[in-house]
């Protein structure tokens, strides 16, 4: 049975969670919230906005920042706990165009076994470094796969199969921080594990607080693309079966087919 719920980490962005959660509504969609060590102002507002929508929003905290990672974790392990088969993981700080989740949701409920992600077209807000650093951390997925198979790895906009996804965290350790959006898609494909891509809109609000930490988080994602490659080493010749000139990138169109 498909029962998906939305999971948005939140670190400080409870301002903008408001307007994320207004935009979700039409969706009818459960919505777990998960404070990553926020500050007393919002974590107290984030208890507030539980306590007004509590139809809408479960709300679940971690007792110290431990790093966006670590929050989608605890979101993910817990909307499988409340009984839901998928997790819609959606950022707090309004960066995606919501208007593309009910074809990730029509996608995932047609073909439940695969991770259904974004993939990201960006407007001119983006910051030329953020841009550059997505490029390279692209370029090693697809060394670390052995395949296109994944055109962008770093988007916060994916529906997770929770079953499959739990089973593949559980069996490894994966990064905390800035680092787990693509090392899990890794994982995930060397999983065997299908990926699909549907295009959403990403743009950078103008005063928008980013918790991207130019050295710790380069650092923490260098560190993840190194263990990654001497996995892909040990796995490289059932990876290499596995492709048998499979090289797509299961990229999706509008619909929902695959291109």
């Amino acid at each position: 049975m498909f029962r998906p719920c939305i999971v948005i980490p939140v670190y400080e962005h409870a301002e903008p969670l408001w307007n994320v959660l207004d935009r979700l509504r039409p969706l009818e969609t459960p919505c777990i919230v998960i404070d990553d060590g926020s500050g007393k102002a919002c974590r107290l507002a984030l208890e507030k906005l539980a306590a007004q929508r509590s139809a809408q929003v479960t709300l679940d905290r971690l007792p110290v920042n431990a790093g966006k990672g670590a929050a989608v974790k605890a979101g993910l392990r817990l909307a499988a706990r409340l009984g839901f088969s998928h997790a819609l993981q959606v950022d707090a700080d309004g960066q995606h165009d919501l208007k593309a989740l009910p074809g990730l949701l029509a996608a995932a409920e047609r073909e439940p076994g695969a991770v259904i992600c974004g993939a990201p077209d960006f407007d001119a807000s983006v910051p030329a470094a953020r841009l550059y650093g997505r490029r390279l951390t692209n370029f090693w997925i697809k060394v670390n796969t052995l395949s296109t198979a994944i055109p962008d790895g770093m988007c916060g906009l994916r529906v997770y199969p929770l079953a499959a996804t739990l089973a593949v965290l559980d069996a490894g350790r994966t990064g905390n921080r800035m680092d787990f959006d693509p090392e899990v898609l890794v994982r995930l494909k060397w999983a065997g594990l299908v990926l699909r891509f549907l295009p959403v809109t990403v743009n950078y609000p103008e005063g928008g607080v980013s918790h991207f930490r130019l050295g710790l988080d380069n650092t923490l994602i260098s560190w993840m693309h190194t263990r990654l490659f001497f996995g892909m080493l040990r796995r490289i010749v059932p990876l290499l079966r596995s492709h048998s000139g499979k090289w797509g990138t299961g990229k999706m169109g509008a619909a929902g087919k695959r291109a």
